[in-house]
């Protein structure tokens, strides 16, 4: 028997790297409540480590459940549906989170929808609460820390790469520099920060791709050019407005690179009606300048979500689900098994037992 989409919430799960996340939705989008566990764990040891992820959204993950529904005067048997992320990411996370998503359905008889990470983060401009209006076809510039890439948005499960990370993402970038820079982890915020006290032309840094033709990404160059900007400066901490100063020409040179790349993304999806920004490094004051620059260039609209659904959360993982559902498709879901890798073009990924053989 079909699907049919009923007025009852669906709550979804995320966990494709080091944020556990729970949020219910109503079945127009309206964002009932919504929690995210950030882990603090990973930060002295200057990364994300998978299998101590994977154990922290383990112990996360019932308690924070539990709390959305409460935030949300609703119990798991109010529940319709349940989506969960099922890659691309850190494989033990993913297996984690699905898996309870799945766990959840199966136990209440409610059908359960596996969610591509991506697709959350290049819909979520279309929630409700944020841009009712925005039409298809959209252009969407992912920029995260695992994640580079510019992808035209024709419709629900129809997306076009046109180009992408060549080696580091940029959110890659700023955490290697933030890290050479004594910043720590996770360096984009921290590196932000300081180069608002330095000047964005103190140095000259290399704009890697910019003019190429195609939007494709490339930082190792240039994380690389600030390595070797730093290392005759010895090896203990940089005086306050040097490394200000470098903070700010990387910063500048990021922006200029997205920016280009933008440019000629446009180019090669002129129907394009919004550029949107998404990903973590989307936070990041400049680089939003930037692209709203090239937007309205380009007269049309620059869409960048607040700062809680640019960062892994739920929420677009709901919304995601719910754009499928209300274009039709059907939950049959629950045999679908998470993989590291799942490139946007690809509807579904394989079932566990296509994976074994």
């Amino acid at each position: 028997m079909p699907y049919s989409i009923s007025s009852r919430p669906l709550l979804a799960i995320e966990s494709s790297c080091d944020d556990t996340a729970c949020a219910v939705l109503a079945h127009d989008g309206t964002i009932l409540a919504e929690g995210v566990v950030s882990q603090k764990d990973h930060a002295i040891l200057g990364g994300v480590v998978p299998e101590i992820a994977a154990r922290a959204h383990l112990d996360a993950l019932p308690h924070l459940v539990q709390s959305v529904l409460n935030k949300a005067s609703l119990s798991l048997k109010d529940i319709d549906a349940f989506a969960g992320t099922t890659g691309p990411g850190l494989i033990g996370g993913l297996i984690v989170g699905s898996s309870y998503a799945k766990g959840l359905a199966l136990a209440l008889n409610r059908p359960f929808i596996a969610v591509n990470h991506i697709e959350g983060h290049v819909l979520t401009a279309r929630l409700p609460a944020l841009n009712a209006s925005l039409q298809f076809p959209y252009l969407t510039l992912l920029v995260s820390g695992g994640h580079c890439q510019c992808v035209s948005v024709e419709e629900t499960g129809k997306y076009i790469r046109l180009g992408g990370t060549i080696d580091d993402a940029a959110g890659e970038a700023f955490d290697k520099v933030a890290k050479m820079l004594g910043l720590g982890w996770p360096g984009g915020p921290a590196l932000e920060k300081l180069a608002s006290e330095g000047r964005d032309d103190a140095f000259t840094l290399p704009r890697p791709l910019k003019g190429r033709e195609g939007c494709d990404f490339s930082f190792s160059g240039l994380k690389t050019a600030v390595n070797r900007l730093i290392e005759p400066l010895g090896k203990g901490a940089l005086p306050r407005q040097i490394a200000a100063d470098i903070a700010a020409s990387f910063q500048r040179a990021v922006a200029d690179v997205l920016a280009d790349r933008a440019e000629h993304a446009l180019a090669m999806a002129p129907h394009s009606t919004a550029l949107v920004v998404a990903g973590g490094v989307a936070a990041n004051k400049t680089l939003r300048a930037a692209l709203e620059k090239v937007a309205s260039a380009h007269n049309i609209p620059f869409i960048a979500p607040p700062l809680r659904l640019c960062t892994d959360n739920a929420v677009m993982i709901g919304w995601a689900a719910l754009e499928r559902l209300h274009a039709g498709e059907e939950p049959n879901e629950i045999e679908t098994a998470p993989r590291p890798r799942w490139p946007l073009n690809e509807r579904t990924p394989p079932n566990a037992t296509q994976q074994q053989k």
